[in-house]
């Protein structure tokens, strides 16, 4: 039991090897002092005081910020960084719990390992009230000066145990090897990712340091990695070589290498990955828990050929592209023909055929299915798969069955912590049904995982737009746009035309018309962004425009969901509500336009939509208001009796 009176109150705090001096605000690892801003020290006190008990938002808020007026995304970035410091790259750690608040899940001391322990918890709490008072008192211009810049992406020093593996070098004879080449690279990505406690940047943003000239020290600060895993593979008849390093990027010094022989077969490609993820486990000293050696070590298929067909279609895939996805799809079903066993191969079909309408005018309702069936196959087989888990997520968010879609986006992030795509899809999910904070944490997560990634890059972009952060949404749209995402061309002309940069907001919406057109084979689309941009630009347009609008309307169940969405934004662009509403209900009968539609709910110029009395209607209708009675409700809306009021 603690002694109570202040000249007794701890100086100290311990966990693992951690310890947290409370008089110099320090976090200490041995003698190596780890960086934590002020707030993000205090936050982790707090949750350190209260090891083993859930601490919601708001009372973590009240007490580290005493109720001085922040954003919810402060929390947001603090445990970021704690977790960056931690090595709790996996969130086993400091764990959230959706919509419930925060699980400091370590057992916590007051004393230093080896002498007499006291248990830290609630209690500890009423001894420092006065001392926490004083200390804010103290600090209060510190935090005042910190909270000046709004929701940047932070830049955690980079854990020990973080890698990037970059792109293989295919030293085969043939060039159309690279497909192999790239599938193993791929294939030991996700192994190495199976360890829980090691941050592993994902493949798109790897990928764009294939043939760079940049040194490794240099890619690791990019990437935010202590580590980096170059590698080789050479294919010659039946036999293969795969040769690997592994750098620790601040010395720029091999900490191990090999190079590895073997006869070309399933099993010895999969022992090698197994091999290589245990050895990189023992030169950073992760520790794998049974669990997690039992993941490495599974065997996907032990058909070579099979494998093969799996690892072409996962190189077309990648790609995107109307034909590349097809011509994927037809090699997953010929991998699976040959192994029904074969969980990845599955989940791989079930991706593609969920992709494809969105580069095609295939229509949902031919694929989609295909899809759903896809992913229970391969969850049949492998319950463990994040992939399958968010196409079913992202299916269900097509459907509008909101609650079952979040059920399967957190059984894809319990899987595989270190998904990015996962992080990124349920993201897009929050988003939709306007938790922008939840949906900024997510994405946030995505980016540290990959952040050259040029999805997750737009939805940055996204979010910082409708949360009015012009700064930050022009800076991640146009790294979307860099990137090769053509959703940043929308936006920056929103955003420019929000500026009063209206020259730059009718060349983005021209350049992103032009876009449209050349996705739908160069089809002639009369109600475009730049129609609407000049309207907004120029008053002598908006009668002319807005008779279009009109004309056009009776065709929209007939148009692409893209029309849609430019007839909505229209209507509500020039204060034309009733029409809106008018869209909007003929939205409810068309087939997957959930997604793309409803995020235009929660712009902040869309308030004069949100706040007429129709809104409740149509979101109960949606089954948005049963699932924010579920799960929690938007910034904007918050229950009135039975029905919502929105603002």
């Amino acid at each position: 039991m603690m002694m109570q009176g202040a000249a007794d109150i701890n100086q100290a705090l311990y966990f693992e090897d951690y310890k947290l001096d409370l008089d110099r605000y320090l976090l200490l690892r041995g003698d190596v002092e780890l960086q934590l801003r002020r707030q993000s020290f205090e936050v982790l006190r707090y949750l350190a005081e209260h090891s083993g008990h859930l601490v919601t938002k708001d009372e973590l808020l009240d007490a580290v910020w005493a109720g001085r007026a922040v954003t919810d995304d402060s929390v947001t970035h603090c445990l970021m960084e704690i977790r960056a410091a931690l090595g709790d790259e996996s969130h086993t750690k400091v764990k959230t719990l959706p919509r419930r608040g925060y699980l400091f899940d370590l057992p916590v001391s007051d004393t230093a390992p080896g002498t007499q322990s006291a248990a830290v918890g609630s209690s500890f709490i009423s001894g420092r009230k006065v001392v926490l008072a004083l200390v804010a008192t103290g600090f209060v211009l510190v935090m005042i000066l910190s909270f000046l810049i709004w929701r940047p992406v932070p830049t955690p020093p980079a854990s020990q145990l973080s890698i990037a593996v970059l792109p293989f070098e295919n030293r085969s004879n043939r060039e159309e090897d690279q497909f192999f080449t790239d599938g193993i690279h791929d294939d030991l990505l996700a192994t190495i990712a199976k360890i829980g406690s090691m941050k592993v940047i994902s493949r798109t943003s790897v990928m764009a340091y294939r043939d760079t000239t940049k040194k490794i020290p240099q890619i690791a600060q990019e990437l935010g990695v202590a580590n980096i895993l170059e590698g080789s593979i050479q294919r010659s008849g039946n036999q293969v070589r795969v040769n690997v390093q592994l750098i620790d990027a601040a010395t720029d010094e091999h900490l191990w290498a090999e190079i590895y022989d073997r006869e070309l077969t399933a099993e010895n490609l999969f022992a090698v990955q197994s091999e290589i993820a245990r050895m990189i486990a023992d030169a950073l000293q992760a520790e794998l828990s049974t669990d997690e050696q039992l993941r490495i070590d599974a065997r996907p298929t032990d058909n070579l050929q099979a494998y093969e067909l799996y690892l072409r279609g996962r190189y077309l895939w990648q790609r995107r592209g109307d034909e590349n996805i097809r011509h994927a799809i037809t090699l997953f079903e010929q991998a699976t023909e040959l192994d029904p066993q074969f969980a990845r191969a599955w989940s791989s079909l079930a991706a593609t055929h969920f992709t494809l309408p969105a580069y095609s005018d295939t229509p949902t309702s031919e694929h989609y299915p295909l899809a759903v069936s896809a992913a229970h196959k391969a969850l049949a087989q492998d319950d463990s798969l994040a992939e399958a888990y968010a196409v079913l997520g992202s299916l269900a968010d097509a459907d509008g069955k909101w609650a079952e879609a979040e059920t399967l986006f957190l059984l894809a992030i319990a899987n595989e912590p270190m998904d990015s795509t996962a992080h990124l899809w349920y993201s897009e999910h929050l988003f939709q049904l306007g938790r922008l904070d939840d949906a900024f944490e997510e994405a946030l997560i995505a980016y540290q995982l990959d952040p050259l990634h040029p999805g997750i890059n737009a939805m940055l972009g996204w979010i910082y737009f409708y949360l009015n952060d012009t700064s930050n949404a022009l800076k991640y749209a146009a790294a979307a746009w860099d990137l090769g995402h053509s959703s940043g061309l929308y936006f920056q002309a929103w955003i420019n035309l929000r500026i009063g940069e209206f020259d730059r907001a009718v060349g983005f919406a021209e350049q992103w018309d032009e876009r449209m057109a050349e996705r739908f084979d160069n089809r002639q689309i009369p109600l475009t962004l730049k129609l609407i941009i000049e309207a907004k630009v120029d008053a002598a347009k908006r009668p002319l425009f807005l008779e279009m609008l009109a004309e056009h309307e009776m065709f929209a169940e007939h148009e692409t969901r893209n029309f849609i969405r430019i007839l909505f934004a229209g209507y509500v662009a020039f204060d034309r509500i009733d029409e809106a509403y008018r869209v909007a209900t003929m939205v409810l009968d068309l087939d997957g336009v959930h997604r793309n539609f409803m995020w235009n709910f929660w712009r902040s110029d869309m308030a004069p939509f949100r706040q007429d009395p129709r809104f409740a209607a149509l979101v109960t209708e949606l089954g948005m208001v049963d699932y924010w009675r579920e799960y929690g409700w938007p910034d904007v809306c918050q229950p009135a009796g039975d029905s919502v009021i929105c603002k």
